[in-house]
């Protein structure tokens, strides 16, 4: 039995998380994935960007101190490999590559700012294979905060992806015009439209706090129906009654209900009834393509 360490870096536009995950390779069995810790540090690089166009000095700093303790971590769990992605904010920042090269400098960490058609391949790596069953069609919806990736799979394959820039921390800060949501309705619904039965996969921090909060047995859907009540219940709370009585985290009770807006609009447009909660995202695809190259 070997085992080995590796680190995902996911830098996004809401926060910046460190996954790490135990690699266990059995000679007679499948390779196992065991998260052994995930870090999230709570960084809205997306509100400098989508406004101002580049990372502000504040956000730089804390994002240099956040890198040096994933570099400590990554040490003291003797991580033998890791890789860094940097999604939307840092796509448009005009000091994006900048950054990238100053923090190399300081801290030794290599960031790779990747496109959304990367961020969708690399999402697919994941264990998100075990729920296209071969007879439904699924689109799955990965919700961030600086854009929503969309991906049409049917048969067990991958159709086609599409990246869109509705983001949950573009809409808190009124963001995104209507054209945007326009083109998105109309990829849906005209990609959907040749299917009998959709079903949507949903992955992001908001669905997966949905998902805690809902309850309901791990691997069994939300339904359309539950979703648009736990919307309407979400906003009948003040921002600070979510916090308190929700029990939401500061910077997850702003982005919530745009997040929800957003999986139920692609529900509605695709005539999906429920959608499942995988729980995965980025970092650990970012794992599993480290798995794949090495």
């Amino acid at each position: 039995m070997l085992i080995k360490k590796y680190a995902a870096i996911d830098i996004g536009s809401n926060a910046i998380r460190l996954l790490i995950t135990s690699i266990i390779e059995q000679s007679d069995n499948q390779t196992k994935f065991k998260k052994t810790s995930l870090i999230r540090v709570p960084i809205r690089l997306g509100d400098d960007v989508f406004k101002l166009g580049i990372v502000s000095d504040d956000n730089y700093n804390r994002m240099e101190e956040s890198i040096k303790a994933f570099k400590l971590l990554m040490k003291v769990h003797n991580v033998s490999k890791y890789r860094a992605c940097a999604t939307s904010a840092m796509r448009e920042a005009k000091n994006g590559q900048s950054i990238t090269k100053k923090i190399k400098k300081k801290t030794g960490i290599d960031i790779e700012i990747i496109n959304g058609n990367e961020e969708a391949k690399i999402i697919a790596l994941t264990d998100i294979k075990n729920y296209l069953v071969n007879d439904k069609t699924f689109l799955y919806v990965d919700v961030g905060g600086g854009s929503t990736e969309l991906t049409l799979f049917s048969k067990g394959k991958s159709i086609l992806s599409k990246s869109f820039k509705i983001g949950t921390v573009r809409l808190i800060n009124e963001l995104v015009p209507d054209n945007v949501w326009n083109q998105m309705r109309s990829w849906i619904k005209e990609h959907t439209n040749n299917y009998q039965q959709i079903t949507l996969l949903g992955t992001g921090g908001n669905i997966n706090s949905t998902y805690k909060f809902s309850g309901i047995k791990p691997g069994k859907p939300l339904s359309y129906i539950y979703l648009k009540e736990y919307f309407n219940m979400v906003k009948s709370f003040s921002y600070e009654e979510r916090i308190s009585k929700l029990n939401m985290n500061f910077d997850r009770a702003d982005v919530i209900l745009p997040a929800l807006k957003i999986y139920i609009s692609a529900m509605k447009w695709s005539g999906a009834k429920e959608v499942y909660v995988p729980k995965i995202g980025l970092a650990d695809g970012i794992i599993r393509s480290l798995y794949r190259d090495n």
